[in-house]
């Protein structure tokens, strides 16, 4: 029997594309191998945010021409979409499809197998699968990406990282036009899965016993808005929204814990905030893109807020929520960005309460405004203040975590045991997006009272209070998290 592998590149809604092609191998009777030595057909499934993870698919290309030269190499996602003839004349690559064509990257990889090797006339032709193909080579198989309005999604049971924390993407696509941002290229425009598809899935995961489901998309605040409105009771009409969907999530299924993917600035609306704050069955963790703290950097880069309408809403979310995590994408060395806005940037990272940051350096993306705009900064420069704000996240989240000491807190058993000199250990992730390791051998899955006796590195060191922690349907006491809310704030001198 044939197998195949699927490697995936970047953020979770390519992870979660990657699943539903691992879905549809498996319809088409082919196993799922263990390592990609050992695949028939090598899927790599490619970001192209940066230009370093274009450098890490072709890495990965010249990887498997050799170490399993007689795989087939299915190059798709993000690279393959925004620059298919290049992936092509990769050596080594049997077949490029972007995003265009990943809803039929199955049929399509063996068809084209088949037909390369046997050019027998009684084939179905391929592009009897791709009409619409804007494609010079009989490997290539991309269309113009803003033609779809589909959405691949498929459920995650399986994945092979996601077995107790399965990413289900409800939404992908952007119409935001920053300047920096390939994605819209790549991906295309908005659209989301439809509510009655995204709680059949999360019934469908909470049935194969899932405790926890990620929701996630390139753009998941805009979930909803490509559907018609819906009518109200006065004639009025508004769209759907991101925080319909969560109610929709918590009313209509049992899902022990429900955690919320990166969400712009724009779209933490003071009611999705107290949402997030009052139900105990929503992860207290939110993740909101920033990229720069200087308003004229903002305005160069098209964002569609300013840094006190930011700072407003990191505020916001602390105050709702004491002991919640609160993580950022920061971006350094825009072009023309000047050391007095970097240090706007620098400052506002210092002065608000995250828990984390994601710190990239300014990748120029063909096609893009910024790649063309003049003072791009030298590579010496935009690393170095990647490094400064790197830094200072690491201090910061050291502190969060060290409050947590003596305290009691809710966290998910993964499916990593391990033993040292100390004994045997659980790795988990608390409801706060913190890394955790259980004293002792602990079943996957399952929600758990532990108590922090340490924090080692950049990991919680920690004993469950009991088994089976059901209080992760009750509320934890507000006055413990303004305890530590304040206890934060003195230690950074405020």
């Amino acid at each position: 029997m044939s197998s195949f592998y699927v490697e995936n590149f970047g953020c979770r809604a390519t992870q979660a594309d990657g699943a539903a092609i691992e879905e549809q191998f498996r319809e088409k009777g082919l196993t799922r191998a263990d390592h990609p030595r050992s695949a028939r057909y090598v899927v790599l499934n490619t970001c192209a945010v940066t230009a370093y993870a274009e450098q890490d698919a072709r890495a990965a290309i010249r990887r498997m021409r050799r170490e399993n030269p007689g795989c087939e190499v299915i190059v798709t996602g993000c690279y393959a979409q925004r620059a298919p003839h290049e992936v092509a004349s990769l050596p080594g690559v049997s077949v490029v499809i972007g995003n265009s064509h990943k809803s039929n990257l199955a049929e399509i990889a063996l068809r084209a197998q088949v037909e390369k090797g046997a050019r027998a006339t009684n084939f179905v032709p391929i592009g009897s699968l791709t009409r619409n193909l804007d494609s010079f080579s009989d490997s290539i198989f991309v269309s113009d990406i803003f033609a779809h309005t589909e959405l691949l999604a498929a459920p995650v049971f399986d994945s092979a990282n996601e077995r107790t924390r399965p990413n289900l993407k409800v939404q992908d696509g952007c119409n935001s036009r920053c300047s920096f941002c390939i994605i819209p290229s790549v991906r295309g425009r908005s659209r989301s899965l439809t509510l009655d598809n995204v709680l059949r899935q999360v019934n469908q995961l909470i049935g194969a016993g899932y405790r926890e489901v990620v929701i996630s998309g390139i753009n998941l605040g805009r979930w909803g808005r490509d559907f018609p409105s819906p009518v109200l009771g006065d004639g009025r009409s508004r769209p759907s929204t991101l925080e319909d969907l969560v109610h929709a999530i918590l009313d209509k299924t049992k899902l022990a814990k429900l955690r919320i993917s990166s969400v712009e600035p724009m779209d933490w609306s003071d009611s999705f905030i107290r949402l997030m704050a009052e139900s105990p069955r929503i992860a207290k963790h939110a993740h909101i893109p920033m990229q720069s703290g200087s308003d004229a950097v903002l305005r160069r880069m098209h964002r569609k807020y300013r840094p006190w309408h930011y700072r407003e809403k990191i505020e916001k979310i602390r105050a709702a929520m004491p002991t919640a995590a609160i993580g950022a994408d920061v971006m350094a060395g825009f072009p023309g960005e000047t050391e007095s806005e970097f240090e706007e940037t620098r400052r506002m990272v210092e002065e608000l309460p995250f828990t984390y940051l994601h710190v990239f350096t300014f990748s120029a993306r063909p096609g893009t405004p910024a790649a063309t705009m003049p003072n791009q900064l030298p590579v010496h420069v935009a690393r170095e203040r990647n490094r400064v704000l790197r830094e200072l996240a690491a201090g910061k989240k050291r502190e969060f975590m060290q409050a947590f000491i003596g305290r009691r807190i809710e966290a998910i058993t993964l499916n990593v045991v391990s033993e040292d000199s100390d004994g045997i250990w659980t790795e988990a992730l608390s409801d706060n997006y913190l890394k955790l390791r259980l004293f002792g051998s602990h079943c996957a899955n399952q929600w758990l009272n532990a108590t922090v006796s340490a924090v080692e590195g950049d990991v919680l060191i920690g004993n469950t209070v009991h088994e089976h922690a059901e209080s992760v349907n009750q509320a934890r006491p507000i006055e413990v998290g303004r305890q530590l809310s304040n206890e934060l704030s003195s230690r950074s001198g405020k």
